[in-house]
């Protein structure tokens, strides 16, 4: 029998979810993740979800192709619409920008359950999802990083405490990846680092944005205080 393998992307988002029952993978594209969690006993069942009919075929094709059928159903739906709630599984939501993943997240009120697990892969804007985590009852319990060639991707998974954490504005764009000591995520720190730089830079002392210039400026400082010299480390 074959078995799927993960590049490093998909990887570093299968290590994030935790044993359970189900795993419902939003926006799964051609399911090689709920795939190689289902043939990893990861576990028992999932659902492979997307909002386009496209890509829904070729899940179905790779979950045929598996012998999974019996075990991962494919869903069209648009973010969690279209999926029940459920107790004791991990929602999954990879490869989407971190404004659209905010958004899903916030249409979905039954994922506020201790014992719903939540792993996300922002590919842009990963601050608007830690906002909403935050702000909203979940503790982000891991972060981690994982790369593919110039591409340097984020995960993080969360579940739901009922908490609200505090936060600072630089906390958004740093999360907990400053206890990460690996080059890869030292990477993805740096290109945060120089993508609030150059903004910063760009708007310099224009007194029409001064109060955003102020924001940036102590996030800066804190990136510094917290991590290392960004501007050194090159």
């Amino acid at each position: 029998m074959k078995t799927i393998r993960l590049d490093s992307r998909l990887a570093c988002v299968a290590s994030l979810v935790k044993k359970c029952d189900c795993v419902i993978d939003v926006g799964t594209d051609h399911a090689y993740l709920p795939v190689f969690l289902v043939e990893n006993r990861v576990c028992e069942s999932a659902f492979a979800c997307d909002v386009k009919k496209g890509p829904l075929e070729n899940a179905k094709e790779t979950v045929k192709n598996y012998g999974l059928e019996d075990k991962i159903e494919t869903v069209l739906s648009d973010g969690l619409d279209s999926v029940q709630s459920m107790k004791n599984c991990c929602v999954v939501l990879a490869g989407m920008g971190g404004i659209l993943i905010s958004e899903l997240l916030m249409r979905a009120g039954w994922l506020c359950d201790e014992s719903v697990q939540i792993v996300v892969q922002p590919m842009s804007h990963a601050e608007y999802v830690r906002r909403f985590l935050y702000e909203n009852g979940f503790e982000i319990t891991e972060e981690k990083t994982a790369a593919d060639g110039k591409h340097v991707y984020l995960a993080l998974s969360a579940v739901y405490t009922g908490k609200r954490t505090e936060y600072t504005e630089a906390k958004l764009y740093y999360g907990k990846l400053l206890e990460n000591r690996d080059e890869t995520t030292a990477r993805y720190l740096r290109r945060q680092y120089d993508r609030l730089k150059k903004r910063y830079d760009a708007i310099g002392t224009d007194e029409r944005y001064k109060d955003e210039s102020l924001v940036l400026k102590a996030i800066l400082d804190e990136f510094h205080e917290k991590g290392r010299n960004f501007d050194a480390d090159r």
